[in-house]
């Protein structure tokens, strides 16, 4: 019988307006201690952005939304001071809660017996409109 791991993932969100509380589900950011896991998985959807009334640059979107990945990551040295921290640190740090464009959810808990299975997981199911398997 594999082992369940405890782990805690939040929603990425991309907020075109902060003021509206509008969102759109982007990506999904996942952490496992026991794993020493930590991994963001997003995509961004230009035709879904432009429905907003106003309008985003998604080069820049992109640029933020790496910077999430290049900090779970936190080898380089683009990921900066935050991406030298502690695994647990980078995980608090990208879900605290802000008024920016990028947001994330509430962190939620669950287990797993694969972290990068249940991000794929959460993915499909929070972020594709159609749940179909991420590329």
């Amino acid at each position: 019988m594999q082992e369940h791991h405890l782990f805690e993932y939040a929603v990425i969100r991309i907020v075109p307006q902060v003021e509206r509380e509008e969102f759109i589900n982007t990506g999904v950011i996942l952490y496992c201690a026991g794993k020493k896991f930590l991994k963001a998985m997003y995509t961004v959807d230009a035709a879904r952005l432009n429905a907003f009334s106003c309008k985003l640059d998604t080069e820049e979107v992109n640029a933020y939304l790496e910077a999430f990945g290049r900090i779970c990551v936190g080898a380089d040295d683009e990921a900066g001071a935050i991406g030298k921290l502690p695994v647990g640190e980078r995980f608090r740090w990208l879900t605290a809660t802000r008024s920016t464009v990028v947001q994330t959810s509430k962190v939620h808990p669950g287990f797993c017996t694969d972290p990068a299975e249940m991000l794929v997981h959460l993915f499909n199911q929070l972020v594709l409109i159609n749940g179909s398997m991420a590329q």
